[in-house]
């Protein structure tokens, strides 16, 4: 049998960093009086930083050059690392850890495939550093969601092909990204109001490991028939 995967998604699937991504693009808006609120903060859900950056500057009529845009995403990165430092295991969602120990306990692999580049230092903080058979973030990435790259490359890394993966997002970003890698996807919380996904849900304390399981080896039974 070939072996099958789950990634997930970072933010706003495992832990929430929600409020503090808020937080830090809030402060640096009001550094440069730049009007933000959590409306245009939702825009910015599985998009990288450099992106979520242009989003904000949409407001202002200032214009910024290559140099001041890094200081800024810069910036923006210190108030949010300040931010997580103070994120711990009880941060984590409820329903992950029991999805994580059952996939564990049936030989499925499991990976992160997150746009963020803080990924490494939120595992950490939150006690799930080393927990993963394979993490590709946004240190990895030449291009972000919804391109599929992230997933690919966490796919490459488990040695699990995409039609075997099951991705789960909870941004529309990420489940463009999961399609273009031809996986199948769970869309949680924002995302589970989007068509597209494979399965939607509200959270993941009302989705069970075996569910996935069963997507996966159904999707692979179709195929060999």
């Amino acid at each position: 049998m070939e072996r099958q995967a789950v990634i997930f998604d970072l933010d706003g699937v495992i832990v929430s960093t929600d409020d503090c991504h808020y937080r830090a693009w809030k402060r640096l808006a009001e550094d440069e009086g730049i009007y933000f609120d959590r409306e245009i903060n939702l825009r910015l859900r599985g998009v990288s930083r450099m992106d979520c950056l242009e989003v904000m500057l949409e407001r202002t009529s200032r214009t910024y050059n290559t140099e001041q845009k890094s200081e800024m995403a810069d910036r923006k990165n210190n108030y949010y690392r300040k931010l997580i430092q103070q994120l711990t295991p009880d941060h984590i969602l409820p329903g992950v850890m029991p999805i994580l120990k059952d996939l564990k306990k049936n030989g499925i692999k499991i990976a992160i495939g997150s746009s963020s580049k803080n990924t490494p230092l939120i595992l950490e903080r939150i006690g799930l550093a080393g927990y993963f058979d394979a993490v590709a973030d946004g240190n990895d990435l030449t291009k972000s969601k919804p391109d599929p790259e992230v997933f690919l490359i966490a796919a490459q890394r488990l040695g699990v092909l995409p039609k075997n993966c099951l991705v789960i997002e909870d941004a529309d970003a990420g489940v463009e990204a999961a399609l273009a890698a031809d996986m199948l996807v769970l869309g949680v919380g924002t995302a589970a109001g989007n068509n597209r996904a494979t399965l939607r849900a509200r959270a993941l304390d009302v989705v069970s490991a075996e569910e996935l399981i069963n997507i996966i080896s159904n999707r692979n039974q179709a195929l060999h028939n």
